[in-house]
């Protein structure tokens, strides 16, 4: 696969307005270049997969809208093209500067989760850490591509007007199963500060009205965002793993039209908080894949937030049974498929947010 020109990739983008194929093209490495559209908004890529629009007068926000850190999640990939085609056609005009991330291309292009490390176990420096699961400290693609993407999403913030602004960071992804609930959010742990009340209402919006409100750090993309750059991060999950042209977007559509309206300045009207309104779940246990003989005790059918009697064993690894130890405990994320050491399994419990909302 041959490299392109800065000036080669730059009439490219602009005769197709599809930064998708251009990332498949050059998953290596994609020049830098600029240009600036007829509406004032300028385009800046600064890596394969990282691409800059930033209005000619940026209101209040900063915002990532990150899809493709798993590879075969192609949904939210689809979704966050075709908004950023309309901002490249002119058929959204920008009010906000939005930082615009295809996560893992080589991923991408194979149709795979990972290539060789699960990235979205990488951020907040855990892809240059020694040891650990996943062998931190060597080289992987994804090492590098982790190392990458922290950097530029620091500098995009970094870069913002001064003045009082408020970050954001979506990441959105979709899920190897089903889900109780087809829509659904991770919340990154707060360490100790409230969970905001206006971005529960927006993400309701989008069609998202239950939450899992994690508990402690990770390695995530979403608690990178909110603990080293100070930004509204967020994990979405926005329905189950279909390969390209399998997906159905209109099952997107409220998920499209909130983040359409969020960076072009449309009004969002939101009802008042209610916590009636919303499903909220914390962690409760993680369970870890010891040995390779980690095995799930519940068919690949069973969705995310399914509830088993107290007493069910769920997996059992080398000997050791893990059941349900009190009742409306329910399993999510379960991948048995994981490096050993890795998460396998979340346990997670309703919760109530009554006095934690500001």
């Amino acid at each position: 696969m041959s490299l392109i020109s800065a000036g080669q990739a730059s009439t490219q983008l602009q005769a197709t307005a599809d930064f998708l194929a251009l990332t498949r093209e050059q998953p290596d490495q994609l020049p830098a270049f600029e240009f600036q559209l007829p509406n004032g908004t300028r385009i800046a890529v600064w890596h394969t997969g990282v691409l800059v629009a930033e209005p000619a007068e940026p209101g209040a926000q900063d915002i990532v809208l990150s899809s493709g850190i798993h590879g075969n999640e192609t949904a939210p990939i689809e979704l966050c093209n075709a908004i950023l085609r309309d901002v490249l056609q002119q058929k959204l005009q920008l009010t906000e500067r939005v930082l615009f991330l295809l996560g893992n291309p080589w991923a991408i292009n194979a149709g795979v989760r990972e290539i060789e490390d699960n990235l979205n176990r990488l951020f907040s420096g855990h892809h240059s850490q020694a040891g650990g699961p996943n062998n931190e400290g060597g080289q992987s693609k994804e090492r590098e591509r982790a190392r990458l993407l922290e950097e530029s999403v620091l500098t995009f913030y970094q870069q913002a007007p001064s003045g009082q602004r408020v970050r954001k960071l979506y990441d959105l992804h979709t899920a190897i199963r089903g889900s109780r609930f087809e829509k659904f959010a991770v919340y990154p742990f707060l360490h100790g500060k409230n969970w905001s009340k206006t971005e529960l209402q927006f993400l309701k919006s989008c069609g998202i009205d239950t939450f899992l409100l994690m508990q402690s750090p990770a390695s995530t993309f979403s608690y990178f965002a909110a603990q080293s750059c100070q930004a509204h991060g967020f994990t979405l999950e926005l329905g189950k793993v279909r390969p390209f042209g399998q997906n159905d977007l209109s099952r997107f559509s409220a998920a499209d039209s909130a983040l359409r309206a969020l960076i072009s300045g449309q009004p969002l009207q939101f009802p008042e908080f209610t916590e009636a309104d919303f499903n909220f779940y914390e962690v409760r246990r993680a369970i870890n894949k010891q040995t390779d003989a980690f095995r799930l005790c519940f068919a690949d059918s069973i969705e995310n937030f399914t509830t088993f009697p107290v007493g069910t064993v769920l997996a059992e690894d080398a000997g050791v049974q893990y059941q349900v130890e009190v009742e409306g405990e329910a399993v999510i994320f379960p991948n048995p498929k994981v490096a050993v050491g890795q998460r396998a399994m979340l346990l997670v419990k309703p919760v109530s947010v009554a006095g934690k909302v500001g």
